[in-house]
């Protein structure tokens, strides 16, 4: 009998968590910061509902039909001539989140080691501080396996005792400490100018194409779609399940966390211009990695004796957001193993674990080379056209038992819907792939 989870309420956390990753925290206000603050807000927001909220639907319901992972739903729903490219697309999204999981735990093993390097600080251990502050191959081999470990432990227990229970413990956890370091960070002089730039829009950059592109993109890799992860808790779905309101919850929940961070980030990028800090390089501000491991570090040190405390609790934040990410992405390969080669979940565990940790160890050992590449080949690749194919697949290639297909035909505004995944979704789609792959 296929794991499932317990509860609506697990599942709606546990696929927020999924959804809820590094790139909520610091790519979402990233993108407001620099394509006009509030405009972007907005067009965001319109975004999220014209394209992301179909692509989440499409993703679950692909696995929730087919009962089973990747490789086998995508083969079996693709009918006819297009099964052997189902295939292929569903060993390329096993293959796309192992190799996505080795940079990810690579990244949030500097997170914990951050967070930990911060508290020792604060306590004066200099010692320990150094060592966890400046970079070394040691202290990325020890605390990317933490990890790894972190994540086998969660994975290994199952979907509802492990995934469910932990995505509950720690998502209410990451709101917390979202909201405490908002209330903290908007205390600080300049803050206000930043929340002013975040949350009052100019209306006059609503119709800049950079911005309506920027905002697909971000909607799309902010809900996680694209890897198989959606697909394999759709699966673990029980029969009958509300696809629709719990894609409309999934997306809320992400959404609302997003908007936070941005309550967190823009706030304090403006804080610590009023500081003196260089937040930006011409007339872009800073973001991403050099804004999580340069920028607010130097913002944190210009705090006092606070800082290293508020520094501990914004990357063991970051570091619970990775968690919930990872934990929800290694049950792609685990499920793989599980259904196709007929392994025990612990067996399983082991083994997507275990190669994930090669592929991270060859990451960090040939890091110039690799790493850029393998970052750049599932984000601005494999996930948008991954992506464009589960459209594909729910509006084009599955006829028999298609469930969207049957519920439409009594209801005006879920063949709308069916149109709207048919056409509509699938061109914006593609101008996506278009604009983050060769743009």
């Amino acid at each position: 009998m296929r794991d499932s989870f317990h509860s609506r309420i697990g599942f709606i956390l546990a696929a927020a968590g999924s959804a809820v990753g590094l790139g909520n925290i610091w790519g979402f206000p990233t993108q407001v910061a620099n394509h006009g603050g509030g405009a972007f807000l907005l067009v965001y927001l319109c975004v999220i509902f014209i394209l992301a909220i179909p692509a989440l639907y499409s993703e679950m319901l692909i696995g929730h039909s087919a009962q089973a992972n990747p490789v086998r739903s995508l083969t079996q729903l693709s009918e006819g001539r297009a099964r052997p490219i189902g295939r292929l697309m569903g060993y390329l999204n096993v293959l796309g989140s192992c190799l996505m999981l080795s940079f990810y735990h690579v990244v949030a093993g500097w997170m914990l080691v951050h967070a930990l390097g911060f508290l020792a600080r604060g306590f004066g251990i200099e010692v320990a501080a150094e060592f966890l502050l400046n970079s070394s191959l040691t202290r990325d081999l020890i605390f990317t396996a933490v990890f790894l470990l972190a994540t086998a432990y969660v994975v290994f227990q199952g979907v509802e005792k492990g995934i469910e229970r932990w995505s509950k413990r720690l998502m209410p956890t990451l709101v917390v400490l979202l909201v405490a370091l908002i209330a903290y960070m908007l205390t600080l002089p300049g803050a206000d100018e930043g929340l002013q730039k975040y949350l009052v829009p100019d209306f006059s950059l609503m119709t800049d194409t950079s911005i309506l592109v920027a905002a697909m993109g971000q909607a799309f890799f902010s809900l996680s779609i694209g890897l198989g992860g959606m697909m394999i808790y759709g699966s673990y779905l029980k029969p009958g399940a509300n696809l629709g309101r719990l894609s409309l919850s999934v997306a809320a929940l992400d959404t609302f966390i997003a908007f936070l961070a941005g309550l967190l980030i823009i706030p304090a990028l403006y804080a610590g211009i009023h500081l003196g800090v260089n937040v930006g390089e011409g007339s872009q501000l800073i973001g991403e990695g050099q804004l999580i491991f340069a920028v607010l570090p130097e913002l944190f040190n210009s705090m006092g004796v606070a800082g290293p405390f508020v520094a501990f609790a914004f990357f063991i934040l970051l570091s619970i957001a990775a968690l919930t990410s990872t934990i929800a992405q290694a049950e792609v390969p685990v499920s793989y193993c599980i259904e196709e080669r007929e392994l025990k979940r612990p067996v399983a565990t082991a083994l997507s674990l275990g190669v994930i940790a090669t592929f991270s160890l060859l990451l960090i050992l040939f890091f110039e080379p690799l790493f850029g590449w393998v970052v750049t080949a599932v984000t601005q690749f494999q996930l948008p056209l991954s992506g464009l194919f589960y459209l594909l697949v729910v509006g084009w290639l599955w006829h028999r038992s298609n469930h969207l297909k049957a519920i439409a035909a009594g209801s005006i505004g879920l063949t709308l819907l069916r149109w709207h995944i048919r056409y509509l979704c699938p061109v914006l789609m593609s101008i996506v792939f278009y604009h983050v792959a060769f743009s």
